[in-house]
């Protein structure tokens, strides 16, 4: 992406649905830092689609996270387990209450693959939308059952932030 792309100047009229806010009272050299980091650190940064390139809003893809298993939504996969029973040992001791063997093997075996959709609003708020998912690291060396909703859980805008800071660079 160009330098003049790191650096768009028209912020957002107001907040989407499905962002979090991160920073109140931010600013231009904030987002582009961010967006610089990220460049820099390897990340891939793009426009939003839809959104023309001087719109304050980007998509950064490309961090990812070994070792993440503390970041799995384990109320929603065990509402799935309820629902249809799935046999591995791992997923037996989840349902026993022993989240322990799920979690080496989410660490062994996954990654947690963490882009974003970073934008600053004409209120100077800079805001986020986390896309988290759970990656094999080799296709087919888990022995987990395929269609497992292995999703992250919600995080606070706290660990958000430090998250987004770290895919670009910053901390």
């Amino acid at each position: 992406m160009t330098a003049s792309a790191l650096r768009p100047t028209r912020p957002l009229a107001s907040k989407p649905a499905g962002y979090a806010e991160l920073a109140r009272y931010s600013s231009l050299a904030r987002l582009w830092s961010l967006l610089g980091g990220a460049a820099r650190s390897g990340r891939s940064v793009s426009t939003v689609r839809g959104d023309s390139p001087e719109v304050c809003r980007r998509r950064i893809s490309g961090y990812t996270l070994p070792q993440a298993a503390i970041f799995l939504d384990s109320a929603r996969l065990l509402r799935h387990l309820e629902e249809g029973f799935e046999a591995h040992p791992a997923l037996l001791a989840l349902l026993g209450g022993d989240s322990m063997p799920l979690r080496t093997e989410l660490n062994a075996h996954f990654e947690l693959r963490a882009d974003f959709v970073v934008a600053l609003t004409a209120r100077r708020d800079l805001i986020a939308r986390p896309e988290f998912r759970f990656m094999p690291i080799v296709q087919g060396l888990s022995s987990l059952p395929d269609g497992l909703p292995l999703d992250a859980r919600r995080l606070g805008r706290d660990e958000l932030h430090l998250l987004l800071q770290r895919a670009c660079g910053l901390a």
